[in-house]
């Protein structure tokens, strides 16, 4: 198994608080930035209604749902209300303080 590392852009395309959606070979991500800095990414789509999680509420690591209000955490996928989670993926910032993604190739 290799890892691929994908750039996203400028975290500062994220602004802090909310999640941005990308299309990656196929797939709906959705990449969070806290206001803490930190990136989390998870799968787009809210597992019960498919609601867009990039237009939730985040705040201490966590996405609300915009559609039901179910929560997730952002660093497991882990639903904190509801007994589905989220597809969770390897994310970072570089040096020059661009989102990368990491999936297996």
């Amino acid at each position: 198994m290799n890892l691929t590392e994908i750039k996203l852009g400028p975290a500062s395309d994220i602004p802090p608080g909310e999640g941005r959606v990308y299309q990656i070979e196929g797939e709906r991500i959705a990449v969070f930035r806290t206001r803490a800095q930190e990136v989390y990414a998870v799968q787009a789509d809210c597992p019960h209604k498919r609601g867009p999680l990039a237009d939730g509420l985040v705040g201490g690591g966590t996405v609300i749902c915009p559609l039901h209000g179910w929560k997730f955490d952002l660093k497991t996928g882990r639903a904190l209300f509801g007994d589905c989670g989220l597809k969770t993926y390897p994310v970072s910032l570089d040096e020059a303080r661009n989102v990368v993604l990491r999936r297996e190739s």
